[in-house]
């Protein structure tokens, strides 16, 4: 029971991750590879501000928050310079720094040595102690966000990025500013990978750079490629296909000694064979190119 709260548990983070990325990448059109930066921004302010300063979770949440979007703005502006190959050269170029600073800035992060004796959230007076009440926290706050983001997608913001992704100039006679509505895309979808960053923290107790590498920017933007983007369903596929999927292959019964391996060539065959057959992801409307 407590394996299969787990897996809501972290099948609530990444769906916030997924959803706050699917603004930039499948509202917007910008292939981004520093959203795991983001994240990991997150966990540390989040971490650093609960454990040095005692404050209380809520706070905590919201400055991380504020602090993750306003590093996201500053980077938009050299980012948004770019389009195609260039603009994705400089989000990996931000995640490869964000990630040298928290594993080579031991006076703050603790660097290899990660943070470990995170504190559980304690909201009003709720100290969330076990896994069915952090699973509870989750789901409400995820409810909470989707709510946000989903009015983002229908209002006049998400159908003007909708039309920038298609085609800018065409967007640009009618009025609409690329570079700013491109930037409040970015600087959101930032923001807000903030607050599963937090999650993970106070779930795991635990955080090092580890967690927020390439290799985490490119699982995320491949649950947006696998399950769709530029929609609401799409991204809630992903998130179910990427977290469960390796977790199914767990029970095939392979030998120990080939079963890592195998798991893994089996996980990437069917990626390569679903891209296929859906360029644009299982439930997508946007192709990315």
């Amino acid at each position: 029971m407590n394996y299969l709260i787990h897996l809501l548990i972290m099948i609530g983070i990444y769906l916030i991750l997924a959803y706050s990325l699917n603004l930039v990448l499948g509202f917007s059109g910008l292939l981004s590879l520093c959203h795991a930066a983001f994240y990991g921004i997150g966990a540390y302010a989040y971490t650093l501000l609960i454990m040095k300063f005692n404050i209380p979770f809520l706070l905590a949440l919201l400055f991380s928050f504020l602090i993750t979007g306003l590093i996201a703005f500053l980077i938009s502006f050299p980012a948004l310079k770019f389009r195609g190959d260039s603009f994705v050269l400089v989000t990996l170029g931000f995640q490869m720094i964000i990630f040298a600073i928290l594993y080579n800035w031991v006076g703050l992060t603790r660097g290899p040595y990660g943070i470990p004796g995170i504190p559980r959230p304690v909201i009003l007076g709720w100290e969330i102690n076990s896994l069915p009440e952090y699973l509870l926290m989750v789901v409400i706050f995820n409810l909470i966000i989707f709510g946000l983001l989903f009015t983002l997608y229908h209002s006049p913001f998400g159908l003007t990025l909708k039309a920038l992704r298609e085609d800018e100039r065409a967007a640009e006679t009618l009025g609409k500013s690329v570079f700013r509505n491109f930037m409040m895309a970015f600087t959101l979808g930032g923001a807000f990978a903030a607050i599963p960053g937090v999650f993970y923290a106070s779930y795991i107790t635990y955080i090092d750079p580890t967690s927020f590498t390439l290799d985490e920017s490119i699982f995320q933007v491949a649950i947006l490629l696998l399950g769709g983007s530029g929609n609401i369903l799409g991204p809630f596929i992903g998130v179910l296909f990427m977290v469960l999927l390796p977790e199914a292959l767990r029970f095939v019964g392979l030998p120990d000694t080939i079963a890592p391996n195998v798991r893994q060539m089996v996980y990437g065959l069917l990626l390569v064979i679903l891209m296929y057959i859906r360029p644009r992801g299982i439930a997508g409307e946007f192709e990315v190119r």
